[in-house]
């Protein structure tokens, strides 16, 4: 559902006139935006992780202060001083005649992440509680919002990249009243003090926090370093915007199977065989409804008809989607991998895997952007797919060194035991 709203937003900005450029203006000032919003994600997973109790819930909200009080310092400072003018210009590489449209478009998503740390806050505390139906009910609320906002924007035709942040925000403010409404709720029911739970202080959260931060600030650029790269191929608007409705979609299939981390920090402790078995199970289905969309008439019939791209859009979606099938094969176990590490408290390691992921990433479209330009959307799809195959392969790595060692361990003191 999370991935539907995008393509909601998609789906109206390809109605509108030129909308090549304007899914590129949105996109580029998404592209920034994912960067700051991630920092007010982790809440989610901080917060499950870490709360048991009140005194636990209170550190993690000075905390939660803390980092949205940051955000928005930061946000308000790319929006309204040249900085931001800088940054789309040299570092994305905008077109000079996109940037006012990506700056105000900016100007609208500081308060997306505002809404958005809030929503991601009191989830926590919903998915600790086990309560994750209240997830489901305020996205079906925030979809309706966002529909109904897109039909009156397609009606009375005023569509340009600023539409696509006002249905976003729309959405967020929506489903970020639903989470606080049912997560205050959720608090009030916690005791005071569970003994048995040793998280006391602003301290020991960040000290989880931290790692996430730098980790997710490290996965976080792929975006933006595949779109800097995106404008240097053959037909810019047309490789961002075919590779940002192939990559909605992508998410799409993708929502589906997204929360397996959360699973982990859930029932793992309890269950271990039981959730390997489910991530088995469910790893390879997104792959098989992705297939099923890109080699039959369904992925063009609905990009045309659904989201209302025109034939050559159409096309460069279709490529970059079956260059996506990787990517979507791996995401998966990627995430389960992930839910070991913050269950096991080892975040700091999850620092290596995304930098693998950044600089697998950073070269495949570096030399393909230099040598295939014309391969345009595809680009941005092989990328991020070869880079998601390094991000498992380090993350394996660690969790099979880990284990060996574990191993090794009961080994000697089984040895010292039977010695003694």
């Amino acid at each position: 559902m999370v991935t539907l709203s995008h393509i909601i937003i998609n789906g109206t900005l390809t109605r509108g006139e030129n909308a090549e450029v304007i899914i590129a203006s949105y996109v580029v000032a998404m592209s920034l935006f994912s960067i700051i919003e991630r920092l007010g994600v982790l809440l989610r997973n901080a917060c499950s992780a870490l709360v048991r109790d009140k005194v636990s819930f209170k550190a993690m909200s000075t905390v939660a202060i803390f980092i949205v009080t940051i955000l928005m310092i930061i946000s308000s400072i790319i929006a309204y001083s040249p900085i931001g003018w800088w940054i789309f210009s040299y570092v994305f590489g905008a077109d000079p005649n996109m940037i006012e449209q990506i700056v105000e478009v900016y100007q609208i998503l500081i308060l997306v992440s505002l809404f958005s740390a809030i929503r991601c806050l009191f989830q926590g505390v919903i998915i600790l509680n086990r309560q994750t139906k209240w997830l489901t009910i305020g996205m079906i609320i925030r979809l309706i919002a966002m529909y109904l906002l897109s039909l009156l924007f397609i009606h009375t035709g005023n569509i340009n990249a600023k539409t696509g942040a006002y249905i976003f925000l729309a959405g967020m403010m929506v489903e970020s009243l639903v989470s606080y409404l049912e997560g205050r709720i959720l608090v009030k029911k916690m005791v005071e003090k569970d003994e048995d739970h040793q998280i006391t202080t602003k301290a020991q959260i960040f000290r989880f926090y931290n790692p996430l931060i730098l980790s997710s600030l490290i996965i976080v650029m792929v975006g933006p370093v595949i779109n800097v790269f995106l404008g240097k191929t053959s037909e810019i608007e047309l490789a961002i915007s075919s590779y940002a409705i192939a990559l909605s979609i992508t998410h799409l299939f993708l929502s589906f199977f997204s929360y397996t981390h959360q699973i982990v920090l859930t029932f793992y402790k309890n269950h271990a065989r039981e959730v390997k078995k489910f991530t088995f199970m469910i790893g390879f289905i997104p792959a098989l409804i992705l297939a099923v969309f890109c080699f039959t008439p369904i992925g063009a019939w609905f990009i045309e008809h659904v989201l209302g791209a025109n034939e050559r859009l159409v096309t460069a979606s279709l490529d970059s989607l079956k260059v996506f099938m990787l990517m979507v094969l791996v995401f998966p176990f990627v995430d389960f991998c992930n839910g070991l590490l913050m269950l096991r408290s080892e975040t700091r390691t999850m620092v290596f895997s995304q930098s693998a992921n950044l600089v697998f990433t950073f070269v495949v479209v570096a030399v393909l952007a230099t040598v295939m330009p014309s391969w345009n959307g595809m680009i941005g799809a092989l990328a991020q797919s070869v880079g998601m195959v390094a991000e498992l392969t380090v993350l394996l790595a660690i969790l099979l060194k880990g284990r060996a060692k574990l191993r090794y361990t009961h080994y000697k003191e089984k040895k010292l035991g039977q010695t003694v």
